[in-house]
């Protein structure tokens, strides 16, 4: 059972959240993103001394969940090593597919699937873990909010080019990214331009929301290539017509736009049939605090790299 004072590290590339845990209650902190093209043990160990630094007292467990980790990347011992003189006795990660799929179903069967600015679906059932597509923007994401919104800035470049039929995407690229002649260019020499490509989503929600043909097409597209991904994991995990399975998800891309999470939810169903669609069942540092309370015969156990004094 989780308890205890602990320090809870949700890393992403875009930002991370952060909550402290002591026996008083609780404190949450934003920090740095946690980069997974550079060693990713001493990012989390800075993310925790800075949070702790001014603390009260010192936090006994630290367990984080990363975008992107690997089992190359995942050193527990050396991250317990960084952070021992923060009172800090044991450390457990895993790579944020685990975590998320906590925050969504807890201990059930069935698949979460994960989408920001990328995306990743696991599947645990009978047959163990699988995990779908995290591959990144270059070569997958399918259905994230990059991948909606570099289709956002195709179809406007197409309207712009009079290559289909004009579009609001068109007027929404100008007063998003500026001239649109310009926009591959500033786009190419921006280093924050993965955030800059995803954050167009919102514009693709916005003119879905207003009735745009094209816009809508782009969403409906989106949910089937997650609806594919999240049925892949369930199907790999072993899960078979009639047995129970819980089927959820994680991110802002699912839980704010509509359209695309009630056709995900359709194509489930009809993709699974028995298996229940619902909301998650907590928030991504709940999943994160939950890698503390795997049971060990649980399928993600194997997942989660762990160390203690």
């Amino acid at each position: 059972m989780t308890a205890g004072s602990r320090i809870i590290i949700d890393a992403g590339q875009t930002g991370t959240r952060v909550r402290v845990h002591r026996s008083d209650g609780h404190d949450d902190h934003d920090a740095e993103p946690v980069y997974t093209d550079r060693p990713v043990v001493e990012q989390v160990a800075a993310i925790a001394r800075t949070v702790l630094a001014p603390s009260s007292g010192p936090v006994s467990a630290l367990a984080a969940g990363v975008s992107g980790l690997t089992p190359d990347y995942a050193r527990p011992d050396s991250l317990l090593a960084m952070v021992s003189d923060l009172g800090i006795t044991a450390v457990v990660l895993a790579h944020d597919s685990v975590s998320a799929y906590l925050a969504a179903n807890r201990f059930a069967d069935g698949v979460t699937c994960a989408v920001g600015t990328g995306v990743v679906a696991l599947g645990v059932g009978p047959a163990g873990t699988w995990r779908v597509d995290g591959w990144g923007h270059l070569v997958g994401d399918a259905g994230s909010a990059y991948w909606i919104g570099r289709a956002g800035i195709d179809a406007a470049l197409r309207s712009f080019d009079g290559r289909t039929e004009p579009s609001p995407l068109e007027d929404s690229a100008v007063e998003t990214f500026g001239p649109l002649p310009e926009l591959y260019m500033s786009l190419q020499g921006a280093p924050d331009r993965v955030a800059r490509i995803a954050g167009f989503a919102t514009q693709v929600d916005d003119a879905a929301r207003g009735g745009d043909a094209t816009a809508i097409d782009i969403c409906r597209r989106a949910a089937a290539e997650l609806a594919t991904s999240a049925s892949a994991a369930l199907h790999r995990s072993g899960w078979s017509s009639g047995r129970d399975a819980r089927i959820s998800w994680m991110g802002n891309v699912l839980s704010h736009n509509d359209l695309i999470r009630e056709t995900f939810a359709d194509e489930m169903i009809r993709r699974a049939p028995g298996a229940t669609v619902g909301a998650p069942l907590g928030t991504s540092l709940d999943g994160v605090d939950l890698l503390l309370a795997l049971p060990p015969e649980h399928a993600l156990t194997a997942s989660v790299a762990r160390a203690a004094a």
